[in-house]
């Protein structure tokens, strides 16, 4: 089963839920600001692709975060932030156990999605 992990009003998440949707894509959606967002789960996404793709850099939450504390980030760190502010997660992880990617391309994921099912 594919999990879509997003925000309800992100457009890019509403993009990804709607193609699914209309492909005929079986799919959970798990809200991370409304449904939650632990460690565990930000581990197991860093187990099977790199933690700094996670971390949305291009969010107005990000660029509130003073300069010192942007500096230097790590793992650690950025998961700290990620977990006080769901918001700073790129849009939308999708998991399945075959595949996970961060962010949504219609085309990437149609390309994927006819060699696995």
């Amino acid at each position: 089963m594919l999990t879509v992990f997003g925000i309800k009003s992100c457009d890019t998440c509403r993009r990804a839920r709607k193609y699914f949707a209309e492909n005929d894509i079986e799919f959970r959606f798990h809200d991370v600001r409304d449904d939650g967002l632990d460690i565990q789960m930000l581990e197991r996404w860093a187990g099977r692709i790199d933690w700094v793709k996670l971390l949305n850099k291009q969010s107005l939450t990000w660029r509130k975060i003073p300069e010192v504390d942007r500096a230097d980030m790590s793992k650690s760190r950025a998961f700290a932030l990620m977990i006080e502010n769901p918001t700073l997660v790129k849009r939308p992880v999708l998991e399945s156990e075959q595949f996970i990617a961060v962010g949504f391309s219609e085309k990437r994921f149609s390309e994927f999605w006819k060699n696995t099912a």
